[in-house]
């Protein structure tokens, strides 16, 4: 019995290591590991995304409308230059930029895997620029280009094999059990990206990414500093000891760290 449970253990090991990639985040070097095809997670995207959009108001200002797509753009072609220059270019194929403003006083905006970014109209009174919102939707880039939606599923996926190892998949037919859990949990969570929740560690690494982004593009990226001090006065986000999200303080505090980095990418647009 204790030989059978070690051979499942192994099977099931084996598994997760050849499900799992080892890559680079681009910008900031970081080793991740993906348990998830790209294919799987933009599958699951893009059919979330189809659905929230069949729900969702379209923004009638057309001049805000106008501007999130000027500047989304914008970034995406600035974002696509790095990469191809960075021998990324086969990642560039999985993007199909897309941005949108909608109806919507929260001020929030958020990224599908494969780029489908979406700008609540709530957020624009604290964005006041387009520099600034820039340094929004280069954030929401960010996550996209770093695969932290691929790299959350992947935790779960961890975490749901660390906790049922012993148990179900052990008692049913080891590898085939653990190939219908993986199915189970990416489907699961691809059905919500909008709702996403990543770490703070992955919201850190968005932010300098997305300063990054947005200089490259022309931006400004010192912005960023009275853009959050702003933020910070709508909300109570003054400790992040039980948040995703970096406090305000930190977040700040960490932009300010990465901006003699992010103006070595800033050439001011004429």
């Amino acid at each position: 019995m204790k030989a059978l449970k070690f051979i499942a253990v192994a099977l099931i090991t084996t598994l997760l290591v050849s499900c799992g990639v080892t890559r680079t985040v681009p910008i900031t070097g970081r080793k991740q590991t993906i348990m998830v095809s790209d294919e799987q997670v933009l599958s699951l995207s893009s059919q979330e995304y189809a659905n929230y959009m069949k729900t969702a108001k379209l923004s009638t200002n057309r001049t805000n409308t106008a501007m999130v797509k000027r500047v989304g753009q914008r970034l995406a072609s600035a974002v696509e230059a790095y990469l191809k220059a960075n021998g990324l270019a086969s990642d560039v194929k999985q993007y199909s930029w897309e941005f949108n403003l909608v109806q919507d006083k929260s001020a929030n905006a958020f990224c599908m895997p494969g780029g489908k970014i979406v700008v609540y109209e709530g957020l624009l009174p604290y964005t006041r620029n387009e520099a600034s919102l820039a340094i929004v939707l280069g954030h929401e880039i960010a996550h996209a280009v770093a695969r932290h939606s691929a790299e959350q599923m992947s935790k779960e996926l961890r975490n749901s094999y660390g906790v049922q190892i012993l148990g179900k998949v052990l008692n049913a037919s080891g590898v085939d059990t653990g190939v219908s859990q993986l199915a189970q949990i990416v489907a699961q969570k691809g059905l919500q990206f909008r709702s996403l929740k990543y770490s703070r560690d992955h919201e850190t690494e968005a932010d300098r990414m997305g300063l990054i982004f947005a200089a490259m593009a022309g931006y400004d990226p010192n912005v960023a500093i009275s853009f959050w001090e702003r933020m910070s006065q709508g909300n109570n986000n003054t400790n992040d000891m039980f948040s995703d999200h970096p406090s305000d303080a930190k977040r700040i505090a960490a932009i300010k760290k990465d901006m003699p980095e992010a103006l070595t990418y800033y050439k001011k647009s004429k």
